[in-house]
């Protein structure tokens, strides 16, 4: 089941999840939201949002996946596109690259691919400007 809903609790901070696929739930093709999604379910194809991307343990994604920040605590097979924040928990899987702006990553957690930081394409950027 895919359930939209905004919800905001004052004195616990905004808590806002505009699409939850649940755990029984399997979706395939493209899902493109404009708020926060959480996922605990199954995604084949891709996933992109222009706020948070919040990925349960248990969860599996076989798609390419952008947000402006993400947390995965399960599976995602397939590339990562985070322009802001990015945390892997220990129970969290990615095997795709990764182009992220800040990275976190917590022991036990499985990576196989490219990681590409923010920090790296402005240091290499300094180091052509010396050598021009």
């Amino acid at each position: 089941m895919v359930a939209m809903f905004s919800k905001t609790n004052e004195g616990e901070g905004n808590l806002e999840a505009e699409s939850i696929i649940g755990k029984s739930v399997k979706i395939e093709g493209n899902f493109n939201g404009e708020g926060n999604i959480i996922v605990e379910g199954e995604v084949q194809g891709s996933i992109k949002t222009n706020k948070n991307l919040d990925v349960k343990a248990g969860a599996k994604i076989t798609a390419d996946v952008e947000a402006v920040n993400i947390t995965i605590a399960g599976d995602v097979h397939g590339n990562v596109k985070c322009t802001n924040n990015l945390n892997i928990e220990s129970t969290g899987k990615i095997i795709g690259d990764i182009e992220t702006k800040i990275i976190a990553i917590s022991a036990g957690a499985i990576i196989r691919g490219k990681i590409t930081t923010e920090a790296n394409e402005i240091k290499s950027s300094k180091t052509e400007k010396k050598n021009s």
